[in-house]
């Protein structure tokens, strides 16, 4: 059964039997008016809804910063009241149709960092703000160019010293002694080996000249007991 079919039963059922007295054109305008109060009610709340969702505004001061060959920085302002809760980047670039699109909610942030970006690029990017309710409209857009990898070797000066480079420097440099102090170590194990054996060698020479004395005395003619020397007969 339907709604108005119930309705209709329902309205003929009171016609018929009367509730506490009031008559059935009393209750048709009661009803009515209730209709239009609920009715009136709902639409003023979904009305406040869209309203608070379209003063919500785009990102201003859209900023690119921190430019390398390959990555960027994006900053950008709120207005102070606005029920940001994350925000939407829509990064192109110039004269492609790809779009990459980063999003994050939960957060307050205002900055984010492009990577992956391609040398000696330009790229167009927009920023919008997420509520609860949905997103603002684009912030207006931002063109920016990524350098090449040889003009960003050339733009540093050759004094200029950045601590990632200072902490490779210094890496380096341990490593470079570690590898000399263990170098060192095992050449003075050499020599100290080299002079061990040839300290062995020279007290053992004495001794072998004594042994070669001997064995030629014994390998030696042997003589006569009368001290000629023994003949055969011819």
């Amino acid at each position: 059964m339907s709604c108005c079919a119930l309705l209709d039963e329902v309205l003929t059922e009171m016609k018929d039997h009367p509730v506490g007295g009031a008559t059935y054109c009393e209750l048709i305008l009661w009803m009515n008016i209730s209709w239009h109060i609920i009715t009136s009610f709902f639409f003023f709340s979904s009305g406040f809804v869209h309203a608070s969702d379209a003063l919500l505004s785009a990102p201003l001061n859209v900023t690119i910063r921190e430019i390398e060959v390959n990555s960027a920085v994006v900053t950008w302002e709120t207005l102070e009241g606005d029920p940001v809760i994350g925000f939407a980047i829509t990064q192109q670039k110039k004269d492609v149709r790809m779009l990459r699109f980063i999003q994050e909610v939960n957060t307050t942030t205002r900055s984010c960092t492009l990577w992956g970006l391609d040398e000696d690029t330009e790229y167009i990017v927009h920023v919008q703000s997420i509520s609860m309710g949905g997103s603002s409209p684009p912030s207006d857009a931002v063109l920016f160019r990524t350098p090449k990898e040889s003009e960003k070797l050339a733009s540093k000066s050759p004094d200029e010293i950045t601590l990632e480079e200072m902490s490779q420097a210094t890496q380096l440099r341990a490593g470079e002694v570690i590898i000399i102090a263990v170098v060192l170590v095992m050449w003075a194990g050499v020599i100290a080996l080299f002079c061990r054996q040839y300290d062995i060698i020279k007290d053992n020479e004495p001794n072998n000249n004594k042994d070669k004395a001997k064995n030629s005395s014994e390998c030696s003619t042997p003589e006569h007991p009368q001290g000629g020397l023994l003949r055969s007969n011819v």
